[in-house]
């Protein structure tokens, strides 16, 4: 089955994208053996090839589960993968959260724009386990440890404290661990 995807508009898709953008940026540019990739085309399996719109995945030569392969592509399941949904909600949180599990994608985000929800699941024991806020407010990644979220901030285009959440992760010792487990 082929999908065709909807037209983008800026406030529900572009500005959102852009922003999840940064804050993965962010935090790539500051942990070595971690890639930040754009809407890139993810070879899963023999019948889906999805093209999530963000992926941090940990470089294969420090131990990640994907690889790229000769011809540029991604082959495995990143560790992380961002879907921006609007329109796509319904098969975001469904049928593309089924093969994202089935194929061993850790964590998975969906900001479901026009519900003004950010859903983050880990897997767990093979199935998705929503991964909640601590009492501030912010999600931290169990894959990517300092890549944490202030959920509220993200969801009003407060991209400035998002990226400071990123900045103030940067260089503690969870984050330095992380980095040495890595290379």
């Amino acid at each position: 089955m082929v999908y065709v995807p909807a037209a983008l508009r800026y406030r529900r898709h572009g500005k959102p994208h852009g922003a999840i953008m940064g804050w993965l940026a962010a935090y790539g540019a500051f942990t070595p053996g971690v890639e930040v990739a754009d809407n890139t085309t993810v070879r899963l399996d023999l019948d889906n090839e999805p093209q999530p719109d963000a992926l941090p995945h940990i470089n294969a030569d420090c131990g990640g589960q994907s690889r790229i392969s000769d011809d540029d592509y991604v082959e495995g399941a990143p560790e992380l993968i961002v879907e921006i949904a609007a329109s796509s909600a319904a098969y975001d949180l469904y049928e593309k959260k089924t093969v994202y599990r089935r194929n061993g994608v850790r964590e998975y985000v969906i900001w479901q724009v026009t519900e003004n929800e950010i859903s983050w699941f880990s897997l767990e024991n093979g199935d998705y386990q929503p991964l909640l806020p601590d009492g501030q407010g912010i999600i931290q990644s169990k894959v990517f440890p300092g890549l944490d979220l202030p959920i509220l901030a993200l969801l009003k285009g407060d991209l400035a404290t998002v990226l400071t959440q990123v900045q103030r992760n940067i260089g503690t010792e969870r984050h330095q661990r992380f980095i040495d487990q890595l290379c």
